[in-house]
């Protein structure tokens, strides 16, 4: 378990932030004191004492004192500081709101999430939590816990999944690691829903203990990634890193109008997907005004269904249309791609019938791509 570590003796404002600005006094009071040493899989010490972060795409260069784009991972004393021993949310999730379909329908993921993240999406639906350490109106609070008081409470429950989620967890890879190990030893499966602003160190750190990924493709257009604080090509490059290391993957397009709606860059998302594999499930969800962007009116349950039929046609073997339950017929269902019969009826985030047969269509016997077994106790 990470130890607590003091926190380092204060300078006007206490440390900043890269570009300069004093970090949050949330982050100065009990952030600091809730920490661990980086792993060294994610830094690189520079010729000129600063430390490089390598734990997302931004690859922060932080100099004693200060801290990366996120907020929360902080150089100190030389010592590249990352968030440990607590969370601002826990609660036990049908996985299907995650969204995962492809991994044990049904069940439940013990789901654990901390503070701050890497982007700043204006329509942010967890900002609560993600942006606290920016905006004084997100008021997410960390709670003290221990790894194994996580797994514990997954083993009570009976949830054969646990996973790093609310805010983005490639900031805090560390602390999953350290819940992940636990878990994985109990046979519970591990994964991560992030927004997919990896580097190639960090999934190769992840590896060994993350099963399920889930990448939020937010649109195929670079000025829109540069104005939500963020890089195309990044998450693009995660995506394919992910399928080759074998990680379980699924991708989410949250379609807001005006954004990433056209029928053109949705077909950019969906041939993209569908290069790197046409079993990768994509989720096209609904986007409802929120956090800093209110004007855009809800996603009609028509653009949905135009998105799901984009990927369809695009190649993709399994294309769901969400965030609407039982408002878009069968496109939330799971079918067979290769006789079409109906394999997983769902009502939003609930399975109504259920007819795999080990990970297979009854009808024709096709193996169907995802992760239908908990793996075997380690």
């Amino acid at each position: 378990m990470p130890m607590a570590t003091s926190p380092p003796e204060r300078t006007q404002g206490g440390p900043a932030c890269r570009n300069g600005d004093p970090m949050p006094s949330l982050l100065q009071t009990l952030l600091e004191a809730n920490t661990m040493p980086a792993a060294a899989e994610l830094l690189r010490t520079l010729p000129d004492g600063r430390i490089q972060c390598l734990a997302c795409a931004h690859r922060c260069r932080i100099a004693d004192g200060r801290a990366g784009v996120c907020h929360v991972r902080f150089n100190r004393g030389g010592q590249l500081m990352a968030p440990a021993g607590y969370v601002a949310g826990l609660a036990a999730d049908p996985i299907e709101k995650k969204p995962f379909y492809h991994v044990l329908p049904g069940s439940e993921a013990m789901s654990f999430g901390m503070l701050g993240c890497d982007l700043h999406c204006p329509y942010c639906q967890n900002w609560i939590s993600s942006q606290t350490l920016r905006d004084e109106g997100a008021v997410a609070e960390p709670s003290p816990v221990t790894a194994g008081q996580i797994v514990a409470a997954a083993k009570r429950r009976g949830t054969p999944v646990v996973i790093s989620t609310y805010n983005e967890p490639l900031i805090t890879a560390e602390w999953a690691v350290e819940i992940f190990r636990p878990a994985r030893a109990e046979g519970m499966l591990c994964g991560f829903v992030s927004n997919g602003h990896a580097t190639p160190e960090v999934l190769e750190y992840l590896r060994p203990y993350v099963d399920l990924y889930k990448v939020d493709l937010k649109s195929f257009q670079d000025r829109n990634y540069r104005r939500l604080g963020g890089s195309l090509a990044a998450v693009l490059d995660t995506i394919r890193r992910l399928k080759d290391l074998d990680f379980w993957v699924e991708v989410v397009t949250l379609v807001v109008p005006g954004f990433n709606d056209s029928d053109g860059e949705l077909r950019d998302i969906a041939s993209f997907l569908a290069g790197v594999s046409p079993d990768i499930p994509w989720h096209v969800t609904a986007f409802h005004p929120d956090y800093r962007m209110t004007d855009p009116p809800r996603t009609p349950v028509e653009t949905l269904i135009r998105a799901r039929d984009i990927g369809l046609a695009a190649g993709l073997r399994y294309a769901y249309a969400g965030n609407v339950a039982g408002g878009v017929g069968h496109r939330e269902h799971t079918f067979c791609h290769a006789c079409g019969r109906l394999l997983i009826r769902r009502h939003g985030f609930r399975v109504v019938e259920n007819h795999l047969a080990d990970g297979r269509c009854p009808g024709c016997d096709a193996a169907i791509p995802g992760v239908w077994r908990r793996p075997e106790r380690s």
